[in-house]
């Protein structure tokens, strides 16, 4: 066998069964080992941020690593936003990136680059093959770093001569790095800042925003009455009926600040903590109160799940946890569509277990609040703050989980990064349906035109955030693409449309003006 063989041969013997592609010719051997190997599913991408961005919803849903095949350093770098992305999220990806054969580097062809240095800023490890003997060996090694907890990205570079030269033998899976145990000090200051009484609060993200972590931290409230809170961006959050509810916090600096203004202690489990997305002239950077104690429960890498039930145990917290929320569906709305009215109908219809991969930016507060107590689901969000992630996360959360309904609901402007990804739904015939809320405009950035003090802006800065002139018909854009596709004016026809989209499979669009 080859090097690319012996790859892909260690990669579906450590647990990795999707590749996310966009290759091209150094990456030909490895395209051509996946006919030989069988357990790895390839899924063609049309864009390298929807093969990235797809890996990181494949990864926060499947808790494993899913692979990217992508085309040297442009390639690389096409999808180096929703790496990003990735990274903030914690989620597990093997990056491999074909590279020049070893001997053709010295010529300085016209796609020769820094892959290493490229990768280097969204990888947690990066490394480059020099042989096809150790291929196997680096592959496995790349899982592991991968799998390492809270998850990360591993790029492995992939000279062309290393994937096509003989090789030996796969390599065999290395042993996951688990989560490392919170020390008891960590649980007995935690729990002494909770005894005294005062306003207090845990922020939490990571694995603890899931059943077993949330009935902890709900224990834990039932005792002592903290609040419970997550990231504004925290990467995968279980919600609905049933489950302990727990307040996001807010997007911007001000609100952040009113939020939190009454706290006396911040326990943090798997995060840090909240800071202005942005500095604005006149407003905070640091939105925590000066005067509030911070403890850290649990880093990141470490078991912030445990953490927390060992927390309730030393608090002697009831078995039932407070928060838990109720099951209530919005009623139908009537009349004019906006995100509430468009919220409170996929709230009134989303099906038990679905995936919501939401991206819709200024239009996402209706869904959010109307869903709070639809049936259980998972809530996945864009985590490092460059758009496009939506669809891609939808489209790899769909792989990963097949008997789940997905709901990507997206901005049209973000949406237009990777909107490439309609095209993978439809040629994997993936359960995904799409809502574009259609404003015409890059609203957030209006909004933050205000915000950082930009004075008296005219029409030709205005324009540069206008989506006008043409305007976009998404309709057209995903019919092209294969993807059935209707248009939404009014709330009833929303409802009407979303409705026949939650009893229907396939990828579906629905274009929501608003």
């Amino acid at each position: 066998m080859n090097g690319a063989e012996s790859l892909v041969r260690t990669l579906v013997a450590c647990g990795v069964e999707v590749c996310f592609s966009n290759p091209g010719t150094s990456e030909m051997h490895f395209v051509a080992a996946l006919d030989k190997v069988e357990g790895m599913r390839p899924v063609l991408a049309l864009f390298e941020g929807v093969a990235t961005g797809a890996a990181d919803g494949y990864g926060r849903m499947a808790e494993k690593p899913a692979c990217t095949l992508l085309h040297l350093g442009p390639g690389l770098s096409n999808g180096l936003a929703n790496l990003h992305n990735a990274r903030r999220a914690g989620t597990p990806i093997v990056n491999v990136v074909g590279d020049h054969a070893t001997y053709h580097l010295q010529y300085d062809a016209p796609l020769a680059s820094d892959i290493a240095g490229l990768a280097r800023p969204v990888s947690a490890w990066v490394h480059s093959s020099t042989s096809a003997k150790v291929v196997a060996s680096d592959g496995a090694r790349a899982v592991q770093a991968a799998s390492a907890a809270p998850g990360q990205v591993a790029t492995l570079i992939l000279p062309a001569d290393t994937a096509w030269l003989e090789a030996d033998a796969p390599a065999q899976p290395l042993p996951r790095i688990a989560p490392a145990a919170v020390s008891s000090e960590a649980v007995d200051i935690a729990a002494k800042a909770l005894r005294a009484g005062k306003k207090t609060a845990l922020l939490m993200r990571g694995h603890v925003t899931r059943e077993r972590g949330l009935r902890a931290a709900g224990r834990i409230a039932a005792k002592t009455g903290a609040r419970l809170m997550c990231d504004t961006f925290a990467p995968r959050v279980e919600r609905g009926a049933g489950l302990v509810a727990v307040d996001r916090i807010p997007y911007f600096a001000e609100q952040i600040v009113d939020f939190l203004k009454d706290l006396d202690v911040l326990v943090l489990v798997g995060t840090k903590p909240p800071v202005s997305f942005f500095a604005y002239p006149g407003k905070p950077s640091w939105c925590t109160p000066e005067t509030c104690a911070i403890h850290y429960l649990a880093q990141p890498h470490e078991d912030g799940v445990g953490a927390l039930e060992a927390l309730a145990e030393a608090l002697s917290a009831p078995r039932e946890p407070a928060s838990i929320a109720p099951f209530q569906r919005p009623e139908l709305p009537s009349g004019k569509l906006n995100s509430y009215t468009a919220g409170q109908v996929v709230g009134h219809y989303l099906p038990e277990g679905a995936i919501i991969s939401d991206e819709a930016a200024t239009s996402s507060g209706g869904s959010v609040l109307f869903t709070a107590g639809a049936p259980r689901h998972d809530h996945l969000v864009l985590t490092g703050g460059s758009i496009g992630q939506g669809l891609p996360v939808a489209t790899g959360a769909a792989v990963a989980c097949p008997d789940r309904k997905v709901v990507c609901l997206h901005g049209d402007g973000g949406a237009m990064y990777t909107l490439q990804s309609l095209w993978t739904q439809a040629r994997e015939k993936l359960d995904v349906t799409t809502v574009i809320f259609a404003n015409k405009s890059y609203a957030i950035l209006n909004i933050e035109l205000a915000r950082v003090g930009a004075e008296n802006p005219g029409p030709r800065a205005l324009s540069m955030l206008d989506l006008h002139n043409p305007e976009l018909d998404w309709v057209s854009l995903a019919r092209g693409m294969g993807v059935e596709a209707t248009r939404a004016e009014t709330a009833e026809e929303f409802a009407e449309q979303f409705a026949n989209a939650m009893k229907s499979r396939g990828p579906r669009l629905i274009e929501a003006v608003i």
